[in-house]
């Protein structure tokens, strides 16, 4: 029998096991597959890590977008990153300074909440982030933060409507802004039921996730998400820019029509679904 694992040289089972008397040829076996599935256990556990170690160095990077791009004051935001084999996120530490940051102080957590692996508390919003990977279930990457013009939206209680091009190349329809939490929701359980809301809204509304990759919570912030860490920051940067125009739009104009759906259905699918043809 070889051994075939990927960075293990294949040479005959018996080369591996320890020299010594074997009272049957049956204890032989079972002790050959006690070893391989101990050598397996290892080896899976070892490719865990390192995919988690990729997965902190990607959503550290995200991290770091957000102040390039404007997006955080302080630490007014947070970015993680879902392995989905795994069923394990990456998200930033509490209350660190992004200048102080590395990949190293990215907290992994578990699908229920739970700390995994970290020196740090995890983000305060992490529970927001566990209902959104769960009710959420193709999204890779999950941004949160309090940028001032979509903030802003939020803070009026409005939906964005889709005034323009820019916003229909990305978001399909209106950026929703979902209901304030109730009392009894804000005391028992305040970031858990924040992904709740957004998600039930999304649910009534008949809104698709994928295709409007972002909601607003009132009188709060901005949730933005995509494949991955990286997209979840690309799409809270467009609702940003996106809030700006609109609000820009209303203050020339007040009486501003939306955009024609016939025009806003030509630009979104033209970069999304079976017949999108923009982009190489």
């Amino acid at each position: 029998i070889d051994g075939n694992a990927p960075g293990v040289e294949s040479k005959s089972i018996i080369s591996y096991l320890p020299e010594k008397t074997y009272l049957d040829e049956n204890q032989k076996i079972a002790e050959t597959l006690d070893f391989f599935a101990d050598f397996y256990d290892d080896f899976d556990r070892s490719r865990a890590v390192q995919m988690l170690e990729k997965l902190k160095k990607e959503v550290y990077e995200a991290n770091m977008l957000l102040p390039k791009y404007g997006l955080v004051t302080f630490t007014w935001g947070n970015v993680s990153g879902i392995d989905r084999e795994k069923e394990l996120f990456v998200i930033k530490p509490s209350g660190v300074e992004y200048e102080k940051l590395c990949p190293e102080d990215m907290v992994v957590v578990d699908l229920s909440g739970n700390v995994v692996e970290g020196k740090y508390r995890p983000s305060s919003g992490t529970p927001t982030h566990v209902v959104l990977y769960n009710r959420f279930r193709t999204i890779g990457g999950i941004v949160h933060t309090h940028s001032s013009w979509a903030s802003s939206w939020a803070q009026a209680g409005r939906d964005i409507p889709c005034y323009g091009t820019t916003h229909a190349d990305y978001i399909y329809g209106k950026v929703p802004c979902v209901r304030n939490l109730t009392v009894k929701e804000i005391k028992e359980s305040y970031e858990y039921n924040t992904g709740r809301v957004i998600a039930d809204e999304f649910n009534q509304r008949g809104i698709d996730y994928n295709a409007v990759p972002v909601a607003l919570c009132k009188n709060h912030g901005v949730f933005a998400w995509g494949e991955n860490a990286k997209e979840a920051v690309h799409n809270a940067v467009v609702v940003e820019e996106v809030a700006k125009m609109a609000a820009l739009c209303e203050m020339i104009n007040p009486s501003a029509a939306p955009a024609p759906k016939e025009l806003q259905d030509k630009h979104y699918y033209r970069k999304h679904g079976a017949d999108a043809y923009y982009g190489q």
